[in-house]
């Protein structure tokens, strides 16, 4: 992986409320499992675009249905009021490697994407969830094609060291 693919940064969560008044927060986690959020650290909080906090030694823990954390400093519900709506980033080589044909979705935003023809149809943009299956968000910066993002099927082979993505796909679709 790259300097710049490592440090890239991945959201995994969301500061979404208070919980007491000894300052713990209520937070959304994206790790798989949920817990693993704490496993990941230093956190990075953003408030805004260009505007962000490194947070090192929190610890959380299941509450109810929910997850609830305590950051370093913050000891009372006026401080987390504050962080209430702040991403929870990490970087990207904090996180472990994927399993075999797995992905990360920040490793494939900008890959190149190609039909099984060689058509070039764009780069990945973003991708996103739909219950049944990943999306792949492929835009040429006139179109915006979605994706399934189903290997074997649709996705025939990724291959992130050469930034490519080889699709069955319709370039007219």
């Amino acid at each position: 992986m790259s300097d710049v693919a490592a440090s890239r940064r991945v959201l995994i969560g969301r500061i979404v409320g208070l919980y007491g008044v000894q300052g713990w927060l209520k937070i959304e986690s994206w790790a798989e499992p949920r817990m693993r959020i704490f496993d990941y650290q230093p956190w990075l909080l953003t408030a805004a675009p260009g505007v962000e906090t490194q947070i090192s030694g929190v610890k959380g823990r299941a509450q109810g249905k929910g997850m609830v954390a305590q950051l370093p400093g913050v000891d009372d519900r006026e401080q987390a009021a504050a962080l209430i709506g702040q991403d929870i980033y990490v970087t990207r080589d904090q996180l472990p490697p994927p399993a075999k044909d797995e992905y990360y979705w920040v490793d494939l935003e900008g890959v190149e994407v190609v039909t099984t023809e060689d058509v070039k149809l764009g780069r990945v943009s973003h991708l996103f969830a739909t219950g049944a299956n990943d999306v792949v968000v492929v835009r040429d910066g006139e179109r915006e094609r979605l994706i399934p993002f189903i290997q074997g099927s649709y996705v025939r082979s990724v291959d992130l060291s050469a930034g490519r993505m080889v699709v069955d796909w319709d370039p007219e679709f």
